[in-house]
């Protein structure tokens, strides 16, 4: 209750510090107008530059109202699972996981990965990290679904097209007083050595964790830390929070919501396309918002598009 008061007050801050910056601009606007200030002036440059400013203080304003359902203020964990495509939707987990740590850095969030299987070839078969920030669940999980990508293959020496997927899926990370509980006889714990890089004590010794949730199935592994009760203390971090998805989906009938629908990772079911030849395109097929500025996409330009969600799901709900 504590933190949810004062989460308030910083919004009501917030917006009142807008309405006073506002009324500032547009008595300023006046000034200017009436003493009839050439466009290419520094004090309409000045201007113009606040305006800019205060309208992506609007905009982030705005979102975060829309950000009210529950969970949407926590942290995400967002894994990526290769679909349909070989080599080259190994190599699309990757350049997903890129876009969202390029996000993640670009809102100032911290971004761990927890997690990574490599491909037979090259790239990844899947990657789970967990995105650190006020919020970042509300943000993202609008990239709950598949993703499809059409390119110039790198690996096909002959340079033809191939169309590649990748699944989404995004839960709030949760704390331990959530309903989910796990217990103890009903999850398998493995140990094995870790694949990834780090210090002497990784890939030396059985640091690595993966816990499997019998009745469920869900497997969850851990290698990112150097210790094995801290890879396991943040799966089960995971699990729990998976676990937690679920039972709400069970409870309020809210799959779609909470963890997205359980869609073949292949052809009909993607909910954006990359096409990166022979145009440049991406467009989203829920909201139909669509770019051609493909790179800074990738680059982790996806706020556009997690914006157009948001208000979609607004004016899906007033309905």
């Amino acid at each position: 209750m504590t933190s949810e008061l004062a989460r308030l007050r910083v919004q009501m801050d917030e917006l009142d510090s807008l309405k006073r910056q506002v009324g500032d601009a547009e008595t300023l606007v006046d000034l200017l107008a009436e003493e009839d200030v050439a466009d290419d002036s520094p004090d309409m440059q000045a201007l113009s530059a606040d305006v800019a400013g205060l309208s992506e203080r609007v905009r982030a304003a705005e979102i975060r109202v829309l950000l009210s359902e529950p969970y949407d203020d926590k942290y995400a964990i967002v894994t990526v699972h290769a679909g349909a495509g070989g080599t080259e939707a190994h190599d699309w987990v990757d350049m997903l996981t890129r876009m969202y740590l390029r996000w993640a850095a670009a809102h100032g969030f911290a971004a761990d990965i927890m997690d990574q299987v490599p491909g037979d070839v090259a790239g990844t078969k899947s990657c789970t990290l967990i995105i650190s920030g006020d919020y970042a669940y509300g943000y993202l999980k609008s990239e709950i679904g598949v993703h499809r990508l059409v390119r110039i293959s790198p690996f096909d020496a002959s340079h033809k097209r191939h169309t590649s997927f990748a699944s989404v899926e995004v839960v709030p990370e949760v704390n331990d007083d959530v309903s989910a509980t796990i217990n103890p006889s009903e999850i398998k714990v493995d140990t094995f050595r870790s694949s990834g890089a780090g210090g002497q004590n990784v890939n030396k010794v059985s640091t690595a964790i993966r816990i499997t949730h019998i009745p469920t199935g869900i497997v969850v592994t851990c290698q990112n830390e150097r210790y094995q009760h801290r890879n396991r203390e943040i799966a089960l971090v995971i699990l729990r929070s998976k676990l937690d998805a679920i039972e709400r989906e069970k409870q309020a009938k809210e799959l779609a919501a909470l963890k997205g629908e359980q869609m073949q990772i292949g052809w009909g079911s993607q909910i954006r396309s990359y096409v990166l030849h022979p145009y440049q395109m991406i467009k989203d097929h829920r909201t139909g918002f669509e770019t051609g500025n493909s790179q800074a996409v990738l680059d982790g330009g996806i706020d556009e598009f997690i914006w157009a969600a948001l208000k979609a799901n607004r004016k899906a709900g007033a309905k």
